[in-house]
């Protein structure tokens, strides 16, 4: 197979150009609503199907690990075919599995139809994001407007825990999935009228054997860390997984830097700053998805509020998120990611270690505060990691730029699932506060993780040309 060239697309009207970020920032919105929808009704979808925190820690990571597994070629095959039309194809696919999952009988079947949400969602996140990055000639505005994007996943957090609590208050879990519907038929309406076509100047081909590869590493890794309290740490069946996982990653490796074209070039994670914002994604996600798990189940299991009080509870979180995300961008745009960096490992190691003696009756002021704080981080961190992401490949492989990162997001979100969910597994309500404490901690290391991988996050020469920019 060949690669083929396309000619370069014309350069949009302002306006036009932040009519399409607005259009792309509404599958942001679905994905995000989606993944927080999910959080707060999950004790709600284990009473109604019968499923312990195992099964519902697989209802969770189904979705992200198809997710993490088909990001890059998603991106690939819409630098390929085109990026609107891989983009209303993944509107579809994810609203024909968000009706599946609402008239699920079964966990067996919602975990499958979550798996296939995955697979739609795939090509919303880093198709919309490649699409923006070509919209965006300008580095500046480019920033900016990848700020909004960020700020896009805090406004779904504070919509997606309110609204599957009023859901959940009027209907059962099954509304959690209805509710996807009109937004994706504004979506694919929007973009039909807004967004342009676009594709790579060059295709580059596809890397199946480095798909099949990364899905395998990927979800061994996560089915160890899940079923790990189930089967035993030190059974045969766990060093089955912890040997199946370090073939499947040595032999990815291998390929891949064999590859004329790898899905991952492995050469990427030898710069710092690229390696970083891979790093820096992983952990930011982790504490996030691990500060949502353990906030459902601490606040309607042990502390018996209702869905829609533990969705208003985690509104710092998403206000903090909201209003520092696009901050960012700007901070990133005029002085480069390393400020913005520091600020989130801050916050999000001082959120953590807000909750490090948790009780079932810890202060209610003190459980807000710390979500603000972890709010406030990711709102600092998205921006700036997906910045330097995109802009360690060239604009005509912004596709698989962002879906680098976008893959690291979802494995530290199903890692942190994991995680979480193995804290507290057969653990009843009241010791459910104590358990959950080492989650804490390592939500807390997460952010010490981010403040580390700010100090490699701006090469030299990027701190001399913003220097001699404000000297002029």
């Amino acid at each position: 197979m060949t690669a083929t060239t396309h000619p370069v697309q014309p350069v949009l009207s302002a306006r036009r150009r932040w009519t399409v970020l607005a259009v792309c920032c509404l599958s942001m919105f679905l994905v995000g609503v989606d993944t927080t929808i999910v959080n707060v009704g999950l004790p709600a979808i284990g009473r109604g199907l019968d499923v312990d925190t195992r099964g519902l820690e697989w209802i969770v990571d189904a979705y992200t690990l198809v997710l993490a597994s088909l990001l890059i070629s998603s991106g690939a095959l819409a630098d390929r075919f085109g990026r609107r039309r891989v983009f209303q194809c993944g509107l579809a696919v994810f609203g024909v599995a968000s009706l599946l999952c609402a008239v699920a009988p079964s966990a067996s079947v919602l975990v499958a139809a979550r798996a296939l949400q995955g697979v739609g969602a795939s090509m919303l996140s880093p198709v919309a994001l490649a699409i923006v990055v070509n919209t965006m000639p300008d580095p500046k505005e480019r920033a900016q407007a990848i700020g909004i994007w960020a700020s896009v996943f805090g406004l779904s957090m504070a919509a997606g825990p309110v609204t599957g609590g009023a859901l959940l208050a009027w209907f059962d879990w099954r509304a959690l999935f209805w509710v996807n519907a009109p937004v994706i038929a504004a979506a694919l309406l929007l973009s039909a009228v807004f967004v342009p076509e676009s594709r790579a100047p060059r295709v580059r081909r596809l890397d199946l054997p480095g798909q099949v590869l990364l899905t395998v590493v990927l979800a061994v890794v996560v089915g160890v860390l899940i079923e790990g309290p189930r089967i035993g740490w030190t059974s045969p069946a766990a060093w089955a997984g912890y040997a199946g996982a370090a073939a499947a990653t040595a032999g990815f490796v291998w390929v891949e830097s064999r590859r004329p074209e790898p899905l991952i070039d492995p050469r990427l994670f030898g710069r710092p700053v690229f390696s970083g914002a891979v790093v820096g994604a992983v952990a930011v996600f982790m504490a996030l998805s691990m500060t949502l798990l353990l906030n459902t189940l601490y606040l309607q299991h042990t502390r018996s509020w209702t869905p829609l009080a533990a969705g208003v509870a985690a509104l710092p979180l998403a206000v903090g998120a909201t209003v520092c995300a696009p901050w960012s961008g700007r901070m990133v745009g005029r002085t480069g990611p390393r400020l913005p960096l520091l600020l989130a490992g801050g916050f999000i190691a001082a959120g953590g270690l807000c909750l490090v003696r948790l009780t079932p009756h810890t202060n209610v002021l003190l459980l807000l505060t710390a979500y603000a704080f972890i709010g406030i981080g990711f709102g600092f961190a998205n921006a700036p990691i997906t910045n330097t992401a995109v802009n360690g490949l060239p604009p005509a492989r912004a596709g698989v730029a962002g879906a680098i990162t976008s893959t690291a997001r979802q494995l530290g979100s199903a890692i942190g699932i994991a995680l979480a969910g193995g804290l507290v597994t057969a653990v009843g309500p009241t010791e459910l506060a104590h358990a959950s404490r080492p989650g804490w901690i390592l939500v807390a290391g997460c952010g010490v993780g981010v403040l580390l991988v700010a100090h490699v996050s701006q090469p030299r020469e990027a701190v001399a040309g913003l220097a001699s920019s404000r000297a002029r």
